[in-house]
């Protein structure tokens, strides 16, 4: 099943398999066992259903070229400065996810986030209020402006393109006139505003935080297989949870090992993760997270099974601004400023090629949170790469393009394959 199929009461968007009664052991031993889960992925390629496997490929195709072409690329200073280098833009890219799950598209964000770095300068600074209130208020200003944008695109039926490129020309003029004739406003390079990219955790807290995070892993998921088993549905034995466990454990502790060795994991980068596991649990295991999926994959089909279309457009817009508010904080801790500058250069089209290079559709309806996680890695690898080999922005405009490119390329192919796969199965 994909995730486009609008029923309230189906299994989460994670492909389950059809129910198995308990009077069927064979069926459950199938699903459960390596040869299902082969079975089972070649179904979903046969389907056009890809994953995150081109993604992975080829971030891996670069990291390889660029590694060969200078051997600093993989060391540890270069991988710690590029964890917190895209940890802005991927939370502008978490909340570009969800308003292309409804198959439409924020063009404000960029704005916005420009927008929340004047209001955290010219509060924080010139009003002397604590920057931790600041920040807060920062981030409130930009989800009431997701609220009003969702409000007038559901209510008032104005399209999404035209109520965010408006977005996009008022906050920006509102963002240039709260920062005044100075056009730059410092912050302190040792408050909380600067702690959040100038924070990097000791090696004990890094490892900490992932071994807990690979045993909260664990608990979750022998907590699902177990009502699966009970309710007789196909399930997963415990070796292949151990086994999931040890490939998710792969790039997490190699990747706390690596941060380690120079100055331990960025602050900014766990919460860039933190919000995209957030997203994706909010996603795949709760009813809202559902009906997101139903209205991006069919709004009238939605509505008539009685799910709220105007509440789930609003609160999908209001939660892209906030994101991208944060995404606005976290720019104006990096260069220790707010300026006229931050969120009004290339912010807003990296974070919509990051969404769509880490696999969600720009047809609606199909995606998830480590979109964000997969796509900013990849450009964020490329601009890691070009500017070690001093090449400059000219070049990786270009080879981005060519990426994002490709990425809507295979969405379409996979599109047409679901297709087709449906009407064969027929």
């Amino acid at each position: 099943m994909t995730q486009q199929t609008p029923v309230s009461k189906a299994p989460a968007q994670g492909g389950a398999e059809p129910v198995a009664p308990k009077s069927d052991p064979r069926l459950l031993a199938t699903v459960a066992s390596p040869k299902g889960w082969l079975d089972a992925f070649k179904r979903r390629m046969r389907g056009g259903e890809l994953g995150p496997l081109p993604v992975v490929i080829g971030l891996i195709l670069i990291a390889v070229v660029f590694q060969s072409a200078n051997d600093r690329f993989l060391s540890p200073q270069n991988l710690s400065n590029l964890t917190v280098q895209i940890a802005a833009i991927g939370l502008m890219t978490t909340g570009v996810i969800m308003v292309l799950l409804l198959g439409e598209i924020d063009l404000s964000i960029g704005s916005v986030a420009g927008l929340a770095a004047a209001v955290l300068g010219v509060v924080a600074v010139k009003q002397g209020v604590s920057e931790w209130a600041a920040i807060g208020l920062a981030i409130g200003i930009g989800l009431l402006v997701g609220l009003v944008h969702g409000f007038v695109f559901a209510k008032l039926g104005v399209p999404a393109f035209v109520v965010t490129l408006a977005g996009l020309l008022g906050w920006q003029g509102l963002h240039l006139y709260l920062m005044g004739a100075d056009g730059t406003i410092n912050t302190s390079p040792s408050g909380p505003i600067a702690l959040l990219t100038q924070t990097f955790f000791v090696p004990v807290v890094g490892w900490s935080i992932a071994v807990l995070a690979l045993g909260l892993y664990v608990l979750a998921v022998s907590v699902v297989e177990r009502r699966r088993r009970l309710a007789g549905l196909p399930h997963k034995p415990l070796t292949g949870i151990l086994l999931r466990t040890a490939v998710l454990a792969l790039p997490i502790l190699g990747g706390v090992w690596v941060l380690n060795q120079y100055k331990g994991v960025p602050l900014a980068f766990l919460i860039f993760v933190g919000f995209v596991v957030v997203l994706d649990l909010v996603l795949r295991k709760t009813r809202y997270g559902r009906m997101v999926y139903a209205v991006g994959g069919n709004s009238e089909a939605a509505r008539r099974a009685g799910i709220n279309v105007d509440m789930i457009r609003i609160s999908v817009f209001g939660i892209a601004s906030a994101l991208a508010a944060m995404g606005g904080v976290l720019l104006t801790s990096r260069n220790f400023a707010a300026s006229v500058s931050t969120g009004g250069g290339e912010e807003l089209m990296m974070a919509i090629a990051a969404a769509v290079i880490g696999g969600t559709s720009l047809f609606g309806g199909r995606g998830n949170a480590y979109s964000a996680l997969l796509g900013g890695l990849v450009l964020g690898t490329i601009a890691s790469g070009l500017l070690l080999l001093q090449m400059n922005t000219s070049v990786r405009f270009m080879i981005t393009a060519g990426v994002l490119l490709v990425a809507v390329i295979l969405d379409s192919l996979s599109r047409r394959g679901r297709k087709t796969h449906a009407r064969g199965g027929a």
